[in-house]
């Protein structure tokens, strides 16, 4: 007779139990939430690359703001203009952290570099060390030459293989790199088939990095998992950082002994710049401070803007009375005796409509850097607990056809009468409020000048009549699953010009 009782009173606790959980879910008055959630693993079951597509399927279901376990963490996912504001923008300093991940303790050394510091003292004073020691408008200035340098080597290159096609995405990544490296340590690696052992070993911990960076790590969802032992992508971690601090420890030796290649002996470049202000406060301004500061900048800036470049390039190639527009606009506005430079940007807005379009279709940054709330906040009329890691999706924002007409189709008029590179909360390229991009004015110069001067001094076409495979490939930065290889031609209008360098 007490097995009865037993089972009713287990089925009164069970009820109870549900009852109250979903009393609670209700007061809570979280966001909509997906069914099922498992124990343990959440929603984890759910993630299938892309990322960013799979999330966006969820939004398409669930709505524009929903809530997800990816283990024992809480995430509330956006996908929509309105959300994106409101969480960048009321909520800016509630979403200002960063949550505590693999990649941030090993390669963010412990939570303190620019990218995974938490907002606090540290990160506004290397906020500000970038936005005005480095990055600002002045200091990009000073370094124009530099990128001018590399832009002629670049247009001399594309003229002694122009017999053959070529191998686009190499050619942006390496001019990339060497712009970024002669800016931050005055160094110059990459020069057709000659790379010293400095820089072989540069290339492969760059390859690395990406590699590495491009991994997923279960145990930032399941905690149990990292206590069990240390994981094979932390071993290559630690390795990496390892070699990356040798590396860069190197660079900034040689540049305190003044061997370093400075341009023309005139301008400091990045390290020098950080080296001078270590003389100054050398207790903050530390040889590990410089290290990680144009590690950060590094990374950030070389293969974001190659990538885009090789996505415009491909996207123009596909759409060639798009490419003959911007050639036009170029002719128009610089004509044909003289190098298009960066101050002829704002005169060329359809080069910047492509740009921007090129950044709406293929963001390189499809879901933003993970932003976590120190305080509970509201979204959309929804509460959100303090500790919830926010993912905005901006690939799906950016192909929305709520938001966009014909979203998938490539249309740079649509940006005609834009300034800059934003569209509200429509179109963000470089995030918005505290953590946006330190470095979009110099991503802007070098996609911008480096799409110029290719357009205005050769005629490219595709190697075949079969129009360009746009399909992206697996990475963190939506890679092309195909390198863009074409045909260029130096333009016979610009003989003249072509033959000085």
């Amino acid at each position: 007779m007490e097995i009865p009782y037993l089972y009713i009173s287990l089925l009164l606790l069970l009820a109870s139990y549900l009852f109250t959980s979903r009393f609670r879910r209700g007061t809570a008055n979280l966001p909509p939430h997906v069914f099922p959630s498992f124990p343990i693993i959440g929603h984890l079951y759910l993630l299938k690359p892309p990322l960013y597509k799979t999330l966006a399927k969820i939004s398409t279901k669930y709505g524009p703001i929903v809530h997800l376990r990816f283990g024992s963490r809480r995430v509330l996912l956006v996908s929509s203009p309105s959300a994106a504001e409101e969480c960048l923008t009321k909520n800016d300093i509630t979403f200002a952290n960063r949550p505590r991940m693999l990649f941030g303790k090993i390669l963010g050394m412990n939570y303190t570099t620019l990218a995974w510091s938490s907002y606090g003292d540290n990160w506004r004073n290397l906020r500000r060390i970038a936005s005005i020691e480095i990055l600002s408008i002045h200091r990009l200035n000073e370094l124009q030459d530099i990128r001018v340098e590399e832009g002629r080597l670049l247009i001399h290159k594309l003229l002694s293989n122009s017999s053959s096609p070529v191998t686009v995405k190499s050619v942006f990544y390496e001019h990339t790199l060497n712009m970024m490296m002669r800016m931050i340590s005055g160094k110059r690696y990459f020069d057709g088939d000659k790379l010293e052992e400095e820089g072989k070993e540069f290339k492969k911990i760059l390859r690395d990095t990406f590699v590495l960076m491009g991994a997923s790590n279960v145990g930032d969802y399941l905690p149990i998992l990292s206590w069990l032992g240390v994981n094979e992508l932390e071993k290559k971690l630690i390795a990496l950082k390892e070699r990356r601090d040798v590396f860069f420890q190197g660079l900034i030796e040689q540049l305190r002994k003044g061997k370093g290649d400075q341009v023309g002996n005139k301008r400091k470049n990045m390290i020098e710049v950080l080296l001078s202000l270590q003389e100054s406060d050398p207790e903050y301004y530390t040889d590990e401070l410089i290290r990680n500061f144009v590690l950060v900048i590094l990374i950030g800036g070389t293969d974001n803007s190659s990538g885009t470049m090789e996505w415009a390039m491909s996207l123009l190639l596909n759409h060639p009375q798009v490419l003959q527009k911007a050639q036009n606009e170029i002719d128009r506005n610089v004509g044909k005796y003289r190098f298009v430079e960066e101050s002829d940007m704002p005169n060329l807005p359809y080069l910047r409509c492509i740009i921007n379009e090129t950044l709406r279709l293929y963001p390189p940054g499809p879901i933003l850097i993970p932003h976590e709330s120190s305080e509970d906040c509201v979204v959309g009329g929804y509460n959100i607990p303090s500790g919830t890691m926010l993912l905005v999706n901006q690939w799906a924002i950016q192909h929305d056809p709520k938001v966009w007409t014909d979203p998938d189709w490539f249309n740079p008029e649509r940006f005609e009468g834009l300034e800059g590179t934003r569209d509200g909360f429509k179109l963000l390229p470089f995030g918005s409020g505290r953590r946006s991009c330190p470095g979009e004015g110099l991503a802007i110069r070098m996609v911008g000048v480096t799409l110029a001067l290719i357009i205005q001094c050769f005629d490219w076409e595709r190697p075949s009549e079969a129009m360009v495979d746009m399909t992206e490939g697996p990475g963190l930065t939506i890679p092309k699953a195909e390198p863009l290889v074409a045909k260029c031609k130096p333009r016979l209008e610009l003989q003249n010009l072509l033959s000085q360098l």
